[in-house]
């Protein structure tokens, strides 16, 4: 029996991954985890998830046309580079850059997420609230990509 890999490119298996998080949000206990499950739910088309997981202040349900168009994308990996909870407990932030292709041309999304903790219904629950783009990489157009790809830096983050 072949196990499903986890498209959050954490080299688990699915179920044992992000497929917990999907059935059951509050069974995320750190802002990664809930990163890794919203690009996979990206990857498996999981709109309500990605909806549900905005902070409530974002009223994500008022843009879930923009949200369910942006999955629609050919995501092709996500890098994790850094990850914390800050002293309070109750707010996280995850580096990270996805790889993804729209039509014929691909990219690269840089972002440092900021997550808060929230106690809902008695469950502590982790929702994105934001996020920041780290400086823009230093490389000329042809040289190889920073972010690691293989790719020329404009096929890629450029």
């Amino acid at each position: 029996m072949t196990v499903q890999s986890c498209p959050c490119g954490s080299q688990r298996g699915y179920a044992a991954c992000c497929q917990p998080a999907h059935n059951d949000h509050a069974s995320v206990d750190h802002p990664e985890k809930l990163m890794r499950a919203r690009y996979a739910a990206h990857v498996l088309g999981l709109v309500d998830f990605v909806v549900d997981t905005y902070h409530p202040s974002c009223e994500a349900e008022q843009h879930r046309k923009g949200i369910a168009d942006s999955i629609n994308s050919d995501w092709l990996g996500l890098q994790v580079l850094s990850s914390n909870i800050d002293s309070s407990g109750k707010q996280g932030f995850v580096e990270f850059k996805a790889h993804y292709a729209d039509d014929v041309q691909e990219y690269c999304l840089h972002e440092k997420s900021r997550f808060l903790c929230e106690l809902i219904e008695g469950k502590n629950l982790w929702f994105y609230i934001d996020g920041v783009f780290p400086g823009n990489l230093k490389a000329g157009r042809n040289d190889p990509c920073p972010c690691g790809s293989g790719k020329k830096f404009k096929k890629c983050c450029g």
